[in-house]
């Protein structure tokens, strides 16, 4: 009896033994099976990559440029007219410390060969200006000077000042590229900012632009390299070298966006287009939708000569939201004021910029005035903060 239980028990130790053995072996053959194809995903994978980076050394070597060291970001593709856009070109080699773009917001690499060559020229180090003054997600803040703007003692200095005086802005004046439409002002960003970038027009090589047909071109070129920005995959915040900035805007700028924008004429809601926009203060997201838009913004010159861009972008507003799908979001000047419309609260206000004022010297007055005003209002105690008033920008607005 004692024999018959004990084989009965070592049958089934056996039997047990047998089918996790055959269990074993099934999972076996199967991950033995499956791994060939994810051999070649992986395979399929760096080659795709090994060809990216072939077609950028390419491209370099093609217009005879350092491949720079770091993120490329390729530049995007609008379907329709909007697709002449081509791949950055840098002279430094940099290394980017932004975030990656989203990949829905990321353009392809497709790109027209005519062109290419002339572009990189205009834009020639650009790439490499942009990628050190960039903030971690990629935004730049970019101003533009002329020689008379950048003098000492004249608006870049106080637009550098507003930065250091301000609540917060501090922090904020090492992501600011300063352009500089000539040399005699590329020379003087130099000696008082640390990114500069010296933007070389086509067809204008004097540091004097004497008639308005020229200074039409100068207002219009911040236009295409604003749009270069965008291509390059940086977002930025375009300011006029005469708004003082007073605290940190961006908490004003909401994700949703693709263009928030200052107000000339503002009727209480952001996102009713028939406010009236500002250009000199505006903040862009980079992606198909809004280098479609600079695209036609720029193009749209030859629709309403002798305009500069504001104007015309007022004109073409209402296109650019209903054709092209641009989200655009207009801001308070209740916090971004000018001597237009401001608010009368310090408290909320946090840039002002000396728009309907004519003159460089109205304007230097007046902007000094600003910046007393908020210096006053600093020193005060917080209880007697709410009491501070702006003073009236005599010289500008009579």
């Amino acid at each position: 009896m004692g024999k018959a239980i004990l084989a009965e028990a070592t049958a089934r130790q056996a039997v047990s033994f047998v089918l996790g053995a055959t269990a074993a072996l099934t999972v076996v053959m199967l991950v033995h099976y499956r791994a060939p194809a994810a051999g070649l995903s992986c395979a399929l994978t760096n080659g795709q990559l090994s060809g990216w980076r072939s077609l950028d050394e390419q491209d370099h070597r093609r217009n005879g440029t350092a491949r720079a060291v770091h993120h490329h970001t390729p530049s995007v593709a609008v379907p329709g007219d909007y697709h002449h856009l081509h791949q950055a070109d840098t002279t430094n080699t940099t290394t980017t410390h932004a975030a990656a773009v989203p990949g829905d917001l990321l353009p392809s690499r497709d790109h027209q060969e005519e062109g290419v060559e002339e572009e990189a020229e205009e834009f020639r180090g650009l790439a490499a200006a942009v990628s050190r003054a960039a903030m971690d997600d990629r935004t730049v803040i970019i101003t533009c000077v002329n020689k008379d703007w950048a003098t000492p003692g004249s608006l870049l200095d106080l637009f550098l000042e507003s930065f250091r005086i301000g609540d917060g802005s501090a922090r904020l004046l090492p992501h600011v590229l300063v352009v500089a439409m000539d040399q005699a002002s590329q020379a003087r960003c130099l000696a008082v900012h640390h990114h500069c970038y010296h933007y070389t027009i086509p067809g204008i090589t004097s540091d004097k632009f004497f008639g308005p047909e020229e200074w039409m071109d100068l207002v219009w070129s911040k236009l295409k390299l604003q749009r270069r920005v965008l291509e390059l995959g940086y977002g930025f915040l375009f300011t006029d070298v005469d708004v003082m900035w007073l605290r940190d805007p961006f908490k004003h700028v909401t994700a949703y966006a693709d263009m928030t924008i200052s107000s000339d004429n503002y009727f209480g809601d952001p996102d009713n287009v028939d406010n009236l926009p500002n250009t000199g203060f505006f903040h862009v997201k980079p992606n198909r939708r809004t280098i479609a838009m600079t695209t036609l913004w720029h193009d749209s010159r030859s629709s309403y000569p002798g305009m500069n861009e504001q104007p015309v972008f007022n004109m073409i507003k209402t296109r650019l939201v209903t054709e092209l799908g641009v989200r655009l979001r207009y801001l308070d000047p209740a916090h971004m004021g000018g001597f237009c419309s401001y608010g009368k609260d310090l408290g909320k206000i946090v840039t002002m910029h000396a728009n309907c004022c004519v003159g460089l010297g109205k304007k230097m007055r007046d902007l000094r005035g600003v910046l007393d005003d908020w210096r006053n209002y600093t020193m005060l105690p917080s209880w007697e903060k709410h009491r501070a008033k702006w003073t009236v920008p005599g010289a500008c607005i009579k």
